[in-house]
């Protein structure tokens, strides 16, 4: 058998280059250092989330939910989810459950760009400010939790922040203005908690945003005209806070928006003709507000709603016609209004229960059961 013979230079390349590759894929001690002050503000005693964070061991090849850069060394993902299908779930057959607070640690993980840790139900305490210095972030998701505090005021420092879910916790003050200046933000959700104050004027400033989920919240003033020009939003949220005053006509004039909930709030005036005549919407839902006036006749071919929910307001007349005409229309509830005159024939109606047109002054015919 011949045997491959080699070089003295070549066996130094050759441990050379092996050395390298394991040095590259090492953690960085400082990153190290970081991880576990940051561990050890929090507790998890269910599933042994943190079993594998081990100084014995290195925090790039086997800590859960770490993630490096393989030529750097440095820690660029923490991705901790308390709900998850990942093995360690499946075994323990539920959920997760941490408590604790976020450590300023978190900071010193200066090459961050993935901060999520979200759905643990019991973390609690402030977000850490020094997160706006965290340059390289894109994503941060805390989502889920029992957070208090306030949005960093500084949260705009973040050029390149395309995530920021803060939804269901209990996080209160006003949006940031400089909210307004993360260019590169796509998702904005800050859903159940308890913000305040009014919706920036330059909201709109966010043009690269799909997707505002702003619900649940103690919002108020008017929709900000600036949103007019969101040439990219789809799905905008301001259900269940105090927002006053019109629905603007250009918001059905809005080509990319299709899902539009701005139920339980304090709107007022007529409902928009734009809103119900565009192809665009899929789901509307403008109920428990003070809106009033009759529905606009608009109804046509091109109108596809996979619900459309106008109940608990102050609209009267009748049902427009047209809205037979509709292409599609799956939930409908008009209930809870001053209605009047009978309910047209054929489709939608035709597979609508009693329920979406109760309480209404003089509704008749379909399925109540009211003789007109």
């Amino acid at each position: 058998m011949t045997k491959l013979l080699l070089s003295p230079f070549s066996s130094l390349l050759a441990v050379v280059f092996i050395s390298f590759i394991s040095i590259s894929h090492c953690c960085s001690p400082k990153d190290q250092t970081a991880l576990n002050a940051f561990k050890s503000s929090l507790s998890e005693p269910n599933l042994g989330i943190f079993n594998t964070w081990s100084e014995n061991t290195d925090c790039c090849k086997s800590w859960y939910g770490i993630s490096c850069d393989p030529d750097s060394g440095r820690v660029t993902d923490i991705s901790l989810r308390g709900e998850s299908e990942d093995a360690i779930f499946q075994k323990a057959g539920r959920s997760g459950y941490m408590t604790g607070s976020i450590d300023p640690a978190v900071c010193d993980l200066t090459a961050l760009s993935s901060f999520v840790l979200a759905d643990w139900k019991g973390i609690s305490g402030e977000i850490p400010p020094c997160v706006t210095s965290l340059a390289s972030l894109r994503v941060i998701d805390l989502a889920g939790n029992r957070i208090t505090g306030e949005i960093p005021a500084e949260i705009g420092k973040l050029a390149r922040l395309a995530v920021l879910n803060l939804a269901e916790n209990r996080m209160s003050g006003d949006i940031p203005p400089s909210l307004t200046s993360l260019a590169e933000l796509k998702h904005l959700e800050l859903t159940e908690n308890g913000i305040s104050g009014e919706i920036p004027a330059d909201f709109g400033s966010l043009k690269m945003l799909s997707r505002a989920l702003l619900g649940r919240n103690e919002l108020t003033g008017s929709i900000p005209g600036s949103i007019s020009g969101m040439k990219r939003l789809a799905d905008l949220d301001l259900s269940r806070n105090h927002i006053e005053g019109p629905i603007p006509e250009w918001m059905g004039k809005m080509k990319v928006l299709s899902v539009l909930n701005l139920d339980s709030n304090s709107l007022t005036g007529p409902i928009p003709g734009s809103i119900l005549s565009s192809s665009g919407f899929g789901v509307l839902n403008l109920s428990r507000n003070a809106l009033e006036g009759t529905i606009p006749d608009v109804f046509g071919s091109t109108t596809y709603f996979m619900s459309l929910d106008l109940s608990h307001n102050n609209l009267s007349g009748r049902i427009p016609d047209s809205l037979s005409s509709a292409k599609f229309v799956g939930h409908l509830d008009i209930s809870h209004n001053r209605l009047c005159g009978p309910i047209p024939m054929g489709s939608p109606f035709d597979h609508l229960e009693a329920s979406s047109f109760s309480d209404n002054e003089c509704l008749c015919g379909g399925p109540l059961m009211k003789t007109c």
